[in-house]
Parts: structure tokens; sequence; C-alpha cells
């Protein structure tokens, strides 16, 4: 076993890989970037080097900078994390060539499954079955397009080096593919310096299966079983679990053997997951093999009770296997769900601020919890925004899904917009708890997975009025105890004389604005407000005991948290999240401000391309410019009718978050 190594990585695998390294006695290094000075993974390891600047091509990204923080620091191996240089064969070779371990597959292996389109010729070659698709050389528009309308729309563009759901479009029709062709092109060469593709027959409603292989240098290969990660936004994953539901003994092993082969045919070592499509008749095809460790493989070792870190340090070290194939079993269920900072009304919009708040469940044999990131640290636009992944297990599929549920309502996270509602709903709906799975879920089920039907607002808009209520009590209490607490100023119970007291108000939940009147009802004792949500009405009554939230609405009595940042506020109950605010009052320039906040920059980035010309009229949600931020591309519609005025930036120029973008005037009323 070594006894020193270093992580080329960052966060949560770098913290990851930390905790398993120490448990063996092995010693670490971390390397950081200036943003990640006072970083967990930096505290958390035995020493430290600097890297370089905040974005990656001047810090994780530099293979020469960590080489040499290896040989300064005397550590015998590297390990890549996911990520950064994991799949980089030019730097796997290079720490060889050093005398330093790269803890992961040879540079041929690596350099053989990084080119979507060379992987399936071995695959093929190798007998492993490939979906329908053009993986050949000729790179021309009108190739791509002949292959597309050969293979029969609808049909996917894959970046032939890429990952992650980048540069990876679906086209269902001619019409569209330049389009989707040029788009796609640009965000592979932005993330991967490769805007090489591939044209794929697109399957309806498959699932994505994907299996954890691993091989040593002696000969020896086994299959951990497989994950099922079909649901997915953009082409990223956003649950995955193990095992998946309703795979049969006869088909695990088919594909645990496909897998194996795989590994075998390109003579690989160490860690690595072969992903499949699955489709509904039980047929599955070739997708693409990660010579590295997945972000989701805390799912496998769930149930499988093996550390798969560990795995990678005694195989890279030159010992075998740890188990034969016969030693494996599947025990029980796990989930794994991935936290992000992003906004899932905003088309999932990565999101960027300093956790003012968190707090993340309890963890036990039942729930685990993977993280990079402590209170106070801000969530960089220069990173992936993973805030933490939680992981469930207990010993069948419902029981571990609902104790999935329950760490993600107590998970407690305020200052950065997060997906955890979204999350929430997707473990409690319907469809995801019978097992309904495939790549299109989210798509298919949005008004359910959002809370947007009117019997949602009706439970979710009550709780976050009241709380509302109480905490302007509350305010105007402390003011009155602070001054006159005689005073009729001081007093916030909407008396009017010889009439119900009233309170007036909008909320905004979900992105939108809604009135929700209330009418305060008896005096004196504890006080009850009629609550009314469109035409449904409830009662309610409750109190603020600091930041936790008692609520009585028709009879039905639930506890919550409630933490604020600025304006905003996330109430964490037994429905699980939800992030509102009180509206400001209309003085007839809101409908210009949300004009104006239309054409600002979300975060930093660089405009990629202008699709109108200064002066030029158009409709309502027609895309007028592309806007490149954290590696994915955004477009910037045009909020209602009109005529774009001068565009403030061009092709090209980096824009700094919050910058406005181009001048709008709007149709006015005919």
């Amino acid at each position: 076993m070594f006894r020193k190594i270093l992580v080329a990585n960052r966060g949560e695998i770098a913290c990851r890989v930390i905790r398993t390294a120490r448990r063996l006695g092995v010693g670490t290094v971390a390397v950081y970037s200036d943003a990640d000075r006072d970083a967990l993974h930096v505290a958390m390891a035995d020493e430290a080097i600097h890297i370089g600047a905040p974005p990656p091509r001047e810090s994780y990204l530099r293979a020469d900078r960590i080489i040499e923080a290896a040989r300064r620091t005397g550590s015998e191996a590297v390990h890549p994390g996911y990520g950064f240089l994991s799949e980089n064969a030019e730097f796997a070779g290079a720490c060889v060539e050093e005398g330093i371990v790269f803890i992961g597959p040879p540079a041929a292996a690596i350099e053989a499954m990084g080119s979507k389109s060379a992987a399936k010729a071995i695959m093929g070659q190798a007998g492993v079955p490939l979906v329908p698709g053009y993986h050949e050389a000729d790179q021309s528009d009108e190739r791509l397009r002949q292959a597309a309308v050969e293979l029969g729309y609808p049909v996917l563009l894959k970046a032939v080096a890429g990952g992650g759901g980048k540069g990876m479009r679906l086209v269902s029709d001619d019409a569209g593919f330049d389009e989707a062709l040029a788009a796609a092109r640009r965000e592979a060469a932005a993330a991967f310096g490769n805007d090489a593709m591939l044209v794929e027959k697109y399957l309806e409603r498959p699932r994505h299966v994907e299996v954890q292989v691993f091989c040593d240098r002696h000969g020896n290969a086994v299959y951990l079983f497989e994950r099922d990660c079909s649901v997915q936004r953009r082409h990223q994953k956003v649950i995955e679990e193990a095992p998946a539901p309703g795979m049969t003994p006869e088909l695990r092993a088919r594909m645990g053997q496909a897998a194996v082969q795989a590994a075998l045919a390109i003579e690989y070592e160490g860690a690595g997951t072969v992903e499949f499509l699955l489709d509904p008749s039980g047929s599955f095809y070739f997708m693409e093999m990660n010579t590295r460790l997945q972000v989701e493989h805390p799912v496998t070792e769930m149930i499988t009770g093996q550390d798969l870190v560990e795995w990678q340090l005694r195989v890279a070290a030159g010992e075998p296997l740890p188990r034969r194939q016969d030693e494996l079993e599947v025990r029980g269920h796990a989930f794994e769900a991935r936290i992000y900072a992003e906004d899932p009304d905003r088309d999932f919009l990565p999101a960027t601020g300093t956790l003012d708040y968190l707090q993340a469940p309890r963890e036990s044999d039942h729930v685990r919890v993977d993280t990079g990131v402590l209170q106070g640290d801000a969530v960089s636009v220069y990173y992936d925004p993973m805030i933490a992944k939680l992981i469930t297990w207990d010993e069948s599929r419902e029981r571990a899904l609902a104790r999935l549920a329950g760490a993600l309502a107590e998970y407690r996270i305020s200052g950065v917009r997060t997906n955890l509602s979204f999350l929430y709903n997707l473990a409690t709906s319907p469809p995801f708890m019978a097992a309904e799975l495939d790549t299109g879920f989210i798509g298919r089920h949005q008004e359910l997975l959002f809370h947007r039907s009117a019997d949602d607002r009706v439970k979710d808009l009550p709780l976050a009025s009241l709380y509302l209520l109480l905490r302007m009590e509350q305010a105007t209490r402390n003011r009155a105890g602070a001054t006159d607490p005689g005073s009729p100023w001081n007093t916030s119970n909407a008396w009017r004389l010889n009439q119900d007291a009233v309170h007036t108000g909008a909320i905004v939940l979900n992105g939108v604005e809604y009135d929700v009147p209330v009418t305060e009802i008896g005096r004196g004792g504890r006080r009850r407000f009629r609550i009314t949500v469109g035409d449904k009405s409830v009662m309610a009554a409750g109190e603020l005991d600091g930041n936790a939230l008692y609520a009585d609405i028709d009879g039905h009595r639930q506890r919550a948290v409630v933490v604020s940042s600025g304006n905003r506020f996330t109430l964490f109950g037994p429905r699980g999240a939800m992030q509102f605010a009180l509206a400001r009052p209309d003085y007839g320039d809101v409908d210009a401000l949300a004009d104006a906040a239309a054409f600002t920059a979300p975060m930093p980035g660089v405009v990629v391309k202008l699709l109108v010309e200064p002066g030029q009229a158009v409709e309502r949600d027609q895309p007028l410019l592309i806007l490149e931020a954290m590696k994915m591309e955004h477009r910037i519609c045009a909020p209602a009718d009109g005529t774009v005025g001068a565009f403030h930036f061009q092709a090209g120029e980096q824009v700094a978050g919050g910058e406005e973008l181009l001048d709008f005037i709007a149709s006015g009323p005919e």
C-alpha cells in the first residue's frame, strides 16, 4: 500500500478519497486554487499545495503543476477523482513517466474509451451490442445530416469526446438539425476542446442502466452489479439507485458479463463504468464507458458493503481484487440524490452564492452525506455547483425511498437557490415510487414534479402566508418593546372599526406571484386567520419559536423550520422544502423591472452568438442570444413581442453577472 497519495481534485470527491486514505493509514496531499484556499478538502488533507488561479484551466487542469506538487511532496501516486484530468490519457501517461502511479486505468485504455466513436468501434468488434448510429471520421455537416436522415428521426447528436450531457442535443426533425448541430459543436468545443460529433438513433423511453466493473493487473475482472440512472435533466443524472428496479438475475448476468467483456477488450485496470441503454423489451445497447470512479458510486458501495476507493488504492498498488465474482452479492436498496445550487424553475440554471445556513440530516447506517462544503462557503462560478450527495439505504426499495424523502425534508440550506424541493417532489411522486422510469421522466411529469397544480398551491401558500404574518407580529412586538408598547402604531393585528381585520398582500411561490388575502378571526387569546387561495379558504393558527413554525391548517398540525436569506425564505416542512418571498407592492414599474431582469446575465459568462439583428421585430419567447456560463449554454429569450435595440456585448465577449445584455422595447397594446 502507498505511504502518501496526492488527490488531484477538489470538493466532494477529494474529501471522499481523503477519508478512505486516512482510514487505511495513507497520507494525503490536496491541491487548491485561489478560490479554494479555505476549502474543506484542503483542511482535511495532511498537506496542501497551491496550484493557481480559480479557472480550472489555470489550476486543476494544469497537469504540469499537479505533477510538480506530487514530486515536491514525495507522493507515490495520484488519485484524479472524477472530472478535470480523471480521463486525460496524456496526464495518466505523464504520471507514469515521472515514476508516479496513476490511480486509474492505463493511458491506452483511457484513450481507447475517450472517443465515443472509437469506443463504439472497439465494442462492436468485441461483440458488445451497440445503438444504431454514425461514428465515422467524415465530420462535415452534410454527412452528419445525411446520417440522421438514414437513421430516421429522432436522433441524438453527441460530442465524440463528451460526457456529463455537454455537447448533446436531441433532434426531432430535419428542420432543426442545423441549429442543434451548431449548438452541440460550440458546447463540445468549449467543454472538451473537440467539436467532433456522432449521430445515434434516439430510442423511445429507454432506461439508463450502468454496470460497475473492476479489473486488476493480474487478469481478474468482476462486475459489482448495476445502477439505474434514468432520471436526468439536461442529460445529467439527478437521482440514481441500485440495484435497477425490475432487474432479473438473467438480465443482470448478461449485462454484467457484457460490461466485463468491454473492459477486458481494452486491457482495463481499476474502477470503470459501462453505460447501457435498456429498452422496454429487455434489449440493451452499449452507450459509453467512463474510465474513472463515477459520481454515483456510493449506491454501489451501500448495496455491496465494499469501499470502491479502497479497491482503487489496492489495485493501483498491485494487489489482486479484494473479492471474486461469487463473493459479491446485492444487499438491500440504495438511492443517491445530487443536491445542487441551481434553480429548477429556470430550467435548472446553475446558481452561485454563499451557504449562509447549512444543516445536513444526521448520518447513520441508513443515511450518508458526501460533501465538500461547510456553512459559510461560497458556491463559485468556476466549478460544478454540487453541494452534496445524499445517499440512503434500507432492505427494500420502498423503505430506502422513504428514508430519502425524509432526509431531503430534513436538509437545511439557505443563501443560495437549490434543487432540494424539486428532489423531494421527485422522490415522493407516484410514478417514481412505482419505478416507472426512463430518460424522459422529468420532461413528462413537469406539473407533478414542480408542484404547480391548484391543489399544491392551496397546501403551500397558507403555510407561507402564516409564517409571514407571524413574523411580522414578532418583529412588531420586538420593536414595541424597544419603544412604546402602548402606541397604536406598534400593532400588527390589522384592526378596523366595525369591520373584519384584513391583511392584503402577494406571495411569490415557484417564481409566480399570488394574491393571498387574510382575514383575522377573533380578538384576544390565540388568533386565527382565514387565508384565501383562489376560490378556496383555510383556517390557520400558529406560533413562531425562533425559526420553528408550529402551524395548524384546518386542524392539521405540523412543524416546519424556516430559514431566511434577505427577502427570500425557505420553509422545510412535512411536504419537503419550498422557497417563497413576499412580493413588493406594484407601483406600475413591475413589468418594466421584469423586462429588464430578463436581459441581465444570470451569472458571469461569455456571449456565444447573437441570434437577431438590432432593430429586428421579435415575438414572445423568441431566442435573442446565447450565453455560455458554467460550461452550459443558456438562451436569453424575448419576454414579449417587441423590438430589439442595441446589443451591449458581441460574440466572444466576457460578461459579468447582472450586466445588462441588450435593449428591448416591448410592443404596446393595439
